[in-house]
């Protein structure tokens, strides 16, 4: 005898599509009983693990289990695992750190992963640089203050034009032009003086005035010959390196307007919960230095 029941014992839904009805089947017993424990198990769990947002956080949970604790639990192991090379790596002489292979190594994979957090928005994340903002590359091996491993700690240490260091490396460029320094003829001469020492397509008539412009004008930073000053952080004119472009266009802007770039004080002293200590500061440096450009 068949136990299996009938439209009629069943009943239906009252759905029905193209004059299929859906029966009112009851759902198996084994899956009501796993729904069941699904909802027990999520009211356990936001009970025991935070999990309701609130106004100013989550609910901590009766564990009190959180994963940036944990996170952060895992730092602190890796930091005092590390904790005697990065001591060293703050008092080393950066010089000669590359004689300690141990430590160059640290340096350098330390440096990397600190610069990708903190440099390459800027810079780039292959340290590039990035011409349209102002952004020097760093793989080069034009400097505008310095390419040696110190020089370069110097620089990310205090930075650039920052009010934030009083020994933060400071220059500042006339604007010859909206400080009517120049008139719009001895710009343009200046302009097409530099792209004659730069190797570039120039006026040469227009070139020698601008020659004797640019000795009384730009010489004393620059240079006579506009090879640029390092320790005054003036730029070389003649090469085919430029930090903002050096099409004609944009050394008559720059020569017009003038170019005041500023980069942040990275130390800790001068960002307060956002800076590097020196061991980091050093890491950057031997790594920004080892990338090619370093002098």
């Amino acid at each position: 005898m068949s136990t299996k029941k009938d439209k009629d014992d069943v009943g239906t839904t009252g759905h029905s599509w193209d004059g299929i009805e859906e029966l009112n089947n009851p759902l198996p017993r084994w899956w009501v009983w796993i729904l069941y424990a699904t909802i027990v198990w999520a009211v356990l769990y936001t009970i025991a693990y935070p999990a309701w947002p609130m106004i100013k956080g989550a609910t901590p949970g009766l564990l009190g289990f959180s994963t940036r604790g944990q996170v952060a639990e895992d730092i602190a192991a890796v930091d005092a695992a590390n904790a005697e090379l990065t001591t060293k790596l703050a008092a080393a002489d950066l010089a000669t750190l590359s004689d300690d292979a141990e430590l160059y190594s640290y340096a350098v994979n330390g440096g990397r992963a600190i610069f990708a957090a903190n440099c390459s928005q800027c810079h780039g994340s292959g340290a590039a640089g990035v011409q349209a903002g102002g952004y020097p590359n760093l793989l080069d091996d034009d400097w505008l203050w310095g390419g040696q491993v110190e020089e370069i700690a110097y620089t990310i240490m205090h930075g650039i034009r920052n009010e934030q260091s009083f020994d933060s490396r400071y220059s500042q460029m006339s604007a010859f032009g909206t400080d009517e320094i120049l008139n719009e003829d001895e710009i343009n001469a200046v302009v097409e003086h530099v792209l004659a020492i730069s190797g570039q397509d120039h006026d040469a008539a227009m070139a020698v005035v601008g020659s004797e412009v640019f000795y009384n004008n730009c010489a004393a930073c620059h240079g006579d010959n506009g090879e640029g000053m390092m320790d005054q952080g003036a730029p070389n004119l003649s090469d085919a390196i430029w930090l903002y472009g050096g099409d004609r266009e944009t050394i008559h802007e720059s020569v017009y307007y003038s170019r005041f770039g500023v980069m942040p004080a990275w130390s800790e002293e001068y960002r307060v919960g956002g800076g590097l200590d020196q061991s980091e500061i050093n890491a950057v440096a031997i790594y920004v230095h080892q990338l090619g450009g370093g002098q």
